[in-house]
């Protein structure tokens, strides 16, 4: 008998918010109240509640921790969603909890994806989904991704299941120097974009340089249309972000202004910057650009150039999310090597591997396997367990979340993953999937096999023999 599970029918068989009474509205703050052209804190607040989960032991298991840790033969424990203890075969075991045991295989925190589109450019890509890039202007910091996000994309179960992704930051695309805000998302099912929404995670910017909007805007006969375009406007926004931050700041009336207002909150560092970017040089000149005006880049992305300055970036605090290999399809990634993210791991910067692709969220752990083999090969030898840092601590660090997930430390969310063997390998996949200790995917359980609405009906989708 095939059984067919929805978001709806996994929502309501853990008993969790989605089935109960609407979350009620939260408290405005006494500014928004005492004055109505206050900014709010956040008007499209976090409703996700964790789903619930059940003390749980998994034993016997080789752990990597998200930090550079290695533990063989371990032994993790975790109650309430939390991690309450972590270590060798000696640590102690409750009575009366679930215990797995994991011989031959190994555990991790969650991978996290720095950088994806979900919801936002959905599957199946047609236009009528296309809701990542308003190119409209190429300074739009008004418009949020997560107004985009559809709940239903079949994406969600594919990172969880077949990718082990229990967070992701969700970014406009690089069509304008300033996209857009991103969200952070826990990757669960929910019936709206709030319930997914990772409590308390800073919102990013999005910005780009280089190419992208050069060319949009430069077949419009329109600026930019070249590279010193592309900072001019940049300069002369970030000059009246400044005018309106300091009358915010005063306490000086004035009109609201949605792009201003998200502006001013990255110059308050309240919002963090996530720049895509290729060359070398152009990082160099943000970085400068950053100086200027006194925002922080927290991040560049995509950054194929990013060994050729490794120096810099570790001097500056900022990371690069990276590919494994991608490089050559366009002329800004020309000089693209696949030892990039070893290069610049090894000059002691945070090296962070994302994917930017549907497809690539689904095997991250492969892609990093790929650039710790590069790296070896050039004679950079970078253990399994350190190179764990560029798929969860270092991108939840840059995210603003590291204090909470991204690795396996007492007291953090049990967001994590059981691997049937070493997660890089290439016929390795994820046997089990915890996040905030509830067990989100089960391999082997036919009933903890997610799959979006959407799917249901498509040939072959949603159905377990």
């Amino acid at each position: 008998m095939a059984i067919r599970l929805t978001h709806m029918a996994l929502l309501c068989a853990f008993g969790v918010a989605a089935c109960a009474a609407p979350a009620k509205e939260g408290p405005k703050s006494a500014s928004a109240k005492d004055n109505p052209s206050a900014e709010p804190a956040d008007p499209y607040p976090s409703t996700y509640t964790p789903y619930p989960g059940r003390p749980t032991v998994v034993r016997n298991v080789t752990i990597f921790d998200g930090e550079g840790g290695r533990i063989d033969n371990g032994v993790i424990f975790f109650v309430s969603g939390k991690i309450s203890s972590i270590g060798g075969p000696d640590t102690p075991i409750p009575a009366d909890v679930a215990v797995f045991d994991g011989t031959g295989k190994y555990l991790t925190p969650g991978v996290i994806d720095i950088h994806s589109h979900l919801g936002d450019y959905p599957s199946p890509s047609v236009d009528a989904l296309s809701d990542g890039n308003e190119m409209t202007s190429p300074v739009t910091p008004d418009v949020w991704a997560e107004h985009s996000i559809w709940p239903q994309d079949p994406g969600f179960s594919r990172a969880l299941v077949n990718g082990g992704v229990t967070a992701l930051q969700i970014l406009p695309g690089s069509g304008n120097l300033f996209g857009g805000r991103g969200v952070t998302l826990k990757n669960v099912y929910a019936r709206t974009m709030q319930g997914m929404k990772f409590p308390g995670a800073p919102y990013s910017l999005k910005m780009a340089c280089g190419e992208n909007p050069k060319r949009v805007y430069g077949e419009r006969n329109t600026k930019p249309s070249t590279r010193m375009g592309n900072i001019a406007v940049d300069r002369q926004t970030w000059i009246k972000a400044r005018e309106y931050q300091k009358k915010r700041a005063e306490g000086k009336e004035q009109t609201r202004d949605l792009a201003m207002e998200t502006l001013a909150d990255v110059l308050e560092g309240k919002i963090l910057v996530h720049n895509h970017c290729y060359r070398a040089d152009e990082m160099a000149d943000v970085i400068d650009m950053s100086k200027e005006f006194g925002y922080k880049v927290t991040a560049f992305h995509h950054a194929v150039e990013s060994y050729k300055i490794a120096d810099l970036l570790k001097a500056n605090g900022i990371c690069s999310a990276m590919w494994a290999d991608w490089y050559g399809f366009k002329m800004e990634s020309y000089d693209g090597i696949r030892e990039n993210i070893a290069l610049v791991h090894n000059a002691g910067a945070c090296a962070i591997v994302h994917s930017d692709d549907e497809n690539g969220i689904q095997r991250l752990n492969q892609e990093a396997a790929k650039a710790i083999a590069a790296g070896r090969r050039m004679g950079i030898n970078i253990p399994d367990e350190v190179a764990w840092e560029w798929l969860s601590y270092n991108p939840a660090k840059a995210m603003g979340i590291g204090d909470r997930t991204g690795s396996l430390k007492v007291g953090k969310m049990a967001d994590i993953v059981l691997w049937n063997g070493n997660p890089f390998s290439v016929y390795t996949r994820p046997e089990k999937v915890w996040i905030d200790g509830a067990m989100m995917y089960d391999a082997n359980d036919p009933k903890k096999r997610p799959v979006s609405d959407f799917e249901l009906g498509q040939i072959g989708a949603g159905d377990v023999k």
